[in-house]
């Protein structure tokens, strides 16, 4: 589910939250504080932005830099004469903090909504979009698609068919589980359009399962979210499912 206040009492500026600006202490440390301080949770798949200042997500690369340099040393591999490894360090922060995981810590794309005038009342889908994340327990990809099914009503906020990707891409850039995900793009529509019923399918490939463990790179896992009139109409449920090449 989308990151939520554990104790609306705790409120206030994230950025004026004690110790959270303490020189020499480190930009990962300061951010961290803010968060505990509101008492928000700040799991892998959460987003944070709202507690990081402006200038702080480059500090940050650099924090991360510094640590990646460290983990590449712990695996025995000479960066100082190596000529392919000698900027990994910064190209692993630069990939994490603004493209893997930027969904972590960037605000929530721009959205305009627009009302339906002309009380739009019939099944629309969209897809597939092609999306791109990374497992959670182990950071490898993960690629698939998804199909979004919408069934306005005349007070549902119509949004434009390129926001269902750029909401699906803002919620996969984040250290995900597939069944997690889809339900996190799941809540973020219901709250954006308020539709009478909303249904999402995802297929993906998981490559902590394709390029290590039991390396099967056939498998791949499909999953699926109801909400309002999908969950309760199985005919509405069956044309969404009928109408997703290969799905039925």
């Amino acid at each position: 589910m989308l990151m939520k206040t554990l104790d609306p009492s705790a409120g206030g500026d994230p950025g004026s939250m004690p110790n959270a600006n303490d020189e020499g202490t480190p930009v990962s440390v300061r951010i961290r504080q803010r968060l505990q301080a509101s008492r928000k949770r700040f799991h892998a798949n959460d987003n944070i932005a709202e507690f990081i200042q402006p200038g702080e997500l480059e500090a940050l690369l650099d924090e991360v830099e510094v640590k990646m340099k460290t983990v590449l040393q712990s695996l025995v591999i000479d960066t100082e004469s190596d000529h392919n490894t000698g900027d990994t360090a910064r190209r692993v922060a630069k990939m994490y903090l603004n493209e893997v995981f930027r969904g972590r810590y960037v605000a929530p794309p721009a959205i305009t909504e627009f009302p339906n005038a002309e009380h739009l009342n019939e099944l629309m889908i969209v897809g597939p979009i092609t999306v791109r994340s990374a497992c959670s327990h182990h950071f490898c990809p993960v690629i698939g698609q998804i199909w979004i099914g919408v069934l306005p009503n005349e007070h549902t906020n119509v949004i434009g068919l390129s926001k269902y990707a750029r909401l699906a891409e803002w919620v996969m850039g984040r250290p995900q589980i597939q069944e997690e995900a889809v339900v996190q793009l799941a809540d973020l529509i219901m709250d954006k359009t308020q539709p009478d019923g909303l249904a999402i399918v995802m297929e993906a490939s998981h490559y902590c399962m394709a390029w290590r463990g039991v390396k099967d790179m056939n498998s791949r896992m499909i999953n699926s979210v109801m909400r309002g009139v999908f969950l309760k109409d199985p005919n509405l449920r069956r044309e969404f499912l009928s109408l997703i090449p290969n799905k039925a």
